[in-house]
């Protein structure tokens, strides 16, 4: 095995090879998903300009959009302070990042008036079905 570019080495993989990644709408700072990324993931994202991920429950890359055509493209990366977490700013096509049909994976708050419990309170914009054939 080559040995890594030295930008990639200097990334903190954990013990599985995976560093989690945070995508964040670029143009307004919204927090769309967090997912895991491999140094292969993580170079394929850089040489081609689209998140792609590594998907821990099928063990392969994710890239996203291959089935919903919800791609993003990555207009920054972004290391965290101890080099263990990926901040990718991104424009998000299609207005849908989460597998749901919501703009954001982050759509549920927890209420602590009365009884605590998690709220939907963002509107499902596409119909799963629809999306993922």
């Amino acid at each position: 095995m080559s040995a890594l570019p030295d930008w990639l080495a200097q990334v903190s993989f954990d013990e599985n090879g995976l560093i989690p990644a945070i995508a964040q709408d670029a143009s307004d700072g919204t927090i769309l998903m967090v997912a895991w990324m491999n140094a292969e993931a993580l170079s394929e994202t850089v040489r081609t300009g689209h998140a792609v991920y590594w998907s821990r429950s099928r063990q392969r890359l994710w890239r996203k959009g291959e089935e919903s055509g919800h791609q993003q493209h990555v207009q920054e990366i972004r290391l965290d302070c101890d080099a263990d977490v990926i901040l990718l700013k991104v424009e998000q096509k299609g207005g849908i990042a989460c597998h749901t049909g919501r703009r954001s994976c982050f759509f549920q708050r927890l209420d602590t008036q009365g009884e605590t419990n998690w709220v939907k309170v963002d509107p499902i914009l596409k119909d799963p079905a629809k999306i993922y054939k």
